[in-house]
């Protein structure tokens, strides 16, 4: 059996995008293969089309590990670029609703000359507190916000953690995140007992009041050019900490997202979406 597939990325985080509506396969068993380097197409895991009941259309996303993630900003705006192109949704919608495990969002497009070329994400409100990550309760005694944590992996880190549809542990540090040994602390923080379900996590310097600077080690993928919900994480708790302004460009090794929030109310992404190229895969 074949399977017609579309790559795309946003600010160099690459998702493959496939149409799964009517067919019942094991998607994180094709992510690991289709994405491995070398032996597949590669990429930062797969977005897979599916019907919804209470949206436009359903994502389904999967890590290159075969895991299913519940959110990617990147990644919704990229599948999102999917079901345009291939008219599975109208052009003429003002806005996208996606029915994903991490709750409804709405992805706002940008068209230029027929074709999608960047997109806004409502990511919804972000969550801080220890159930709502989560956090081992058998660590942290109470339901509390885990902010300026102390975490030893071999040295002491001081994390802020914060839900934006998936789980983050971000460390803000004057160290230049280039000069840190991220291949070494992402996987002992992704993995810690502090986390039962893992997390993603994301070390950030601060430029101005208008930009940071960051490198993301996500759940189940290692090191990437760029998150969608990594960098919305950064923004976040920077914004909380009054480090930023409400609007805040996050740069990381793929380009730039820009991160717009106000306490209370949803988290706002936008970025660019690009194509890459199409093929088909073998199952």
């Amino acid at each position: 059996m074949n399977i017609e597939f579309v790559k795309y990325h946003g600010a160099g985080n690459d998702y493959i995008a496939l149409d799964g509506r009517n067919l019942d396969l094991d998607w994180g068993s094709i992510s690991k293969s289709i994405s491995t380097p070398h032996f597949g197409v590669c990429s930062d895991g797969i977005v897979v089309v599916k019907n919804s009941d209470v949206a436009d259309v359903r994502m389904r996303i999967f890590n290159p590990d075969g895991s299913e993630a519940e959110m990617s900003g990147n990644g919704i705006r990229l599948f999102s670029k999917f079901v345009f192109d291939n008219k599975i949704c109208d052009q003429n919608l003002s806005s996208l609703k996606v029915e994903t495990i991490g709750g409804l969002r709405d992805v706002f497009p940008k068209f230029k000359d027929g074709e999608m070329i960047s997109a806004k994400v409502a990511m919804g409100e972000p969550k801080f507190l220890r159930d709502q990550i989560p956090v081992n309760p058998e660590i942290v005694r109470e339901n509390v916000e885990i902010t300026d944590y102390e975490i030893n992996v071999g040295e002491n880190l001081t994390i802020s953690c914060v839900n934006i549809g998936n789980p983050h542990a971000v460390l803000i540090t004057e160290t230049d995140v280039d000069q840190f040994n991220l291949e070494r602390i992402g996987p002992l923080i992704e993995n810690n007992a502090l986390f039962p379900n893992r997390i993603n996590f994301e070390i950030v310097n601060i430029i101005s009041r208008d930009s940071i600077k960051a490198r993301i080690f996500e759940r189940g993928a290692g090191e990437t050019l760029s998150s969608g919900t990594g960098t919305s994480a950064c923004g976040v708790i920077c914004i909380r900490k009054k480090l930023v302004h409400r609007d805040v460009r996050v740069n990381v090794p793929g380009g730039f997202l820009d991160i717009s929030w106000n306490e209370g109310d949803e988290v706002y992404l936008e970025g660019p979406t690009e194509k890459v190229f199409s093929g088909t895969w073998e199952l």
